[in-house]
């Protein structure tokens, strides 16, 4: 299996784990946990998928601080913005976003450890 289709799958995976989580919430919450898991995929799927397929070359360090920046920009965006304006409460959407970018950076971690090692996988 390919990285990128490793990556694809454990996406998938986080994703459907928190919609799980999500559901459970309390409904005063639930509003900001379908948004902080939108807001997660819109941004992370492309940045992971970018960052898995330049490992190897000479922009790989560019297109990780590029995709860092753009975690803490859209956590940024959401606190300063989307929480007043929307009148949603801050630890509602901040907590599980932040939960969910930090999960999928480190799923990026793994997809890389995985592809790179010497461990054969089926």
């Amino acid at each position: 299996m390919t990285a990128g289709r490793r990556y694809a799958l454990g996406l998938v995976l986080v994703a459907l784990l928190d919609a799980a989580v999500t559901a459970l919430l309390p409904e005063a919450l639930r509003r900001e946990g379908w948004l902080a898991l939108l807001l997660a995929l819109l941004v992370q799927a492309p940045l992971g998928w970018w960052l898995v397929e330049s490992v190897g070359t000479s922009r790989m360090p560019a297109v990780w601080v590029v995709g860092m920046l753009a975690r803490l920009a859209l956590v940024a965006l959401a606190g300063l913005v989307l929480v007043p304006a929307l009148g949603l409460r801050a630890e509602g959407l901040l907590i599980p976003l932040a939960l969910l970018l930090m999960v999928f950076v480190l799923l990026e971690g793994v997809v890389l450890m995985v592809q790179h090692s010497r461990v054969e996988t089926r």
